[in-house]
């Protein structure tokens, strides 16, 4: 982003809030990274392009790059399992509900308690008469606790005329359903509806088959009347998309992953704006073109990178590890050699505090002898003084990640989620999560004791 774009966004932010609601609609009020001792997991179901019937599971520190935990993880006893959907339940396990075949009037269900070893529970027929598709069943979890599952039906004798339904568990075991309940204002001709709900709003995304563009509707009411607010290339997802699933980051953004299927690429994109405007899309490292139709499951679990803070340290470069992480005279960021033979002022170059985030206090920001701040600015890695706005503090916060060597970490960018600070050249970047050996070794930094 150019200086003079952002220099804009700090001036109109305050306004920007207000204009669009406060902190509910921004996202980032109630969004923080998990306290130290905890970390966020995200776990993506798919379903591949090789195989129609064979689940694979995937999880990620950061929504970003993903790691197979298991493929194939499940096959059920019949049919496909196109379209997974997974949620974890009150009961502790986690379910799948998915697509069992191209046409018909059922959908699946799968239990499992770790993830990636599951058990096959049961077909469900929907009850509705003269069904011949029932595709995409996609967990809505609302805010009363109850659990929904919404999914494209159709009597149309080809794959058309699809309409979003409703049906609501009425156990806990999830072995009963309510009788389906039309949304109303979705379709017809709509397929793949994915709901998320930010404050008492119903956020839909849903194919529209004839244009195929994802479309976006807002409801006060899970069943609707839904009013679609945007149609065509209104997000700059392209066209001939499908399989939308989004899932809140960390630091209250909200991200969207979708299938390219025409293309063969699978896609992300994030929004900060209450849906209004979205990032440039993003393939999702190592995945695109192999995955389809996938959704991602939040959770906070324990573990993840503690670092200390209130202390100074240094961070030495993994894969080069007689360089560190420097400010020069420049006020940029490099990875120099350091030694017991340096200078003073080279050692107190390497040496900075951590100190927790500015942005966010379970991730960090790191202060050189100066009083300065590490931030990004055009994607470089610069120290500055704090200027007290809140892009300032954005771009001065990372978030610790697991690192390629045993106690190492990575940091990534708490405003700009999938990138990280890398070196390149041994000059310091914030650059886009890239699924390499290369990129995973230089973005990875031991946090060791201070050189000064």
């Amino acid at each position: 982003m150019n200086r003079t774009v952002r220099t804009l966004l700090a001036l109109l932010g305050p306004l920007l809030l207000v204009l669009l609601g406060g902190a509910v609609l921004q996202g980032t009020a109630s969004a923080a990274a998990p306290p130290a001792g905890q970390a966020t997991r995200y776990t993506m179901t798919a379903f591949t392009n090789s195989s129609e019937s064979n689940l694979y599971v995937y999880d990620s520190p950061d929504a970003t790059g993903f790691t197979l935990q298991k493929g194939p993880a499940y096959t059920p006893p019949s049919g496909l399992i196109r379209d997974p959907s997974i949620f974890k339940h009150t009961d502790g396990f986690y379910y799948l509900t998915y697509t069992t075949n191209w046409t018909g009037n059922t959908i699946g269900f799968a239990r499992s308690t770790d993830r990636v070893n599951w058990t096959f529970l049961y077909n469900y027929t929907i009850p509705i008469s003269g069904l011949t598709r029932t595709w995409a069943p996609e967990w809505f979890i609302d805010t009363d606790g109850s659990v929904n599952i919404i999914v494209s039906l159709t009597a149309a004798s080809t794959a058309t005329h699809f309409t979003a339904y409703k049906i609501t568990a009425t156990n806990s075991a999830l072995t009963t359903w309510s009788a389906p309940t039309q949304l109303s204002g979705i379709g017809p001709n709509n397929i793949d509806t994915f709901i998320v709900k930010a404050g008492s709003t119903y956020h839909a995304f849903t194919k529209n088959e004839t244009t195929k563009y994802i479309e976006y509707a807002t409801a006060s009411s899970l069943t609707g009347p839904y009013t679609i607010r945007k149609t065509g290339d209104w997000a700059g997802f392209g066209s001939w998309v499908e399989g939308p699933a989004l899932v809140q980051l960390d630091n209250g953004g909200w991200r969207i992953y979708y299938d390219g299927y025409r293309a063969g690429k699978y896609w992300y994109s994030d929004s900060y704006d209450n849906f209004a405007t979205w990032s440039t899309p993003t393939e999702v490292p190592g995945l695109s073109g192999f995955i389809r139709h996938a959704t991602v499951l939040k959770e906070t679990v324990s573990g993840g990178v503690t670092l200390p803070t209130n202390a100074t340290r240094s961070l030495r470069s993994v894969n080069y590890p007689d360089r560190y992480a420097v400010v020069r005279s420049d006020s940029l960021g490099y990875v120099d050699p350091v030694s017991a033979s340096s200078s003073t002022a080279v050692k107190q170059s390497a040496t900075f505090t951590v100190v927790p985030g500015l942005a966010d206090a379970n991730c960090y920001s790191f202060r050189d002898s100066s009083g300065r701040y590490m931030r990004h600015w055009d994607f470089r890695i610069r120290f500055d003084s704090s200027n007290g706005t809140d892009t300032f503090k954005k771009d001065a916060t990372y978030c610790a990640r697991p690192g390629t060597a045993s106690g190492s970490a990575r940091l990534e960018s708490y405003n700009y989620p999938g990138r990280y600070i890398r070196h390149y050249n041994y000059a310091l970047r914030v650059d886009p999560y890239q699924d390499t050996d290369t990129f995973r070794a230089d973005s990875s930094f031991t946090v060791v004791s201070p050189w000064n």
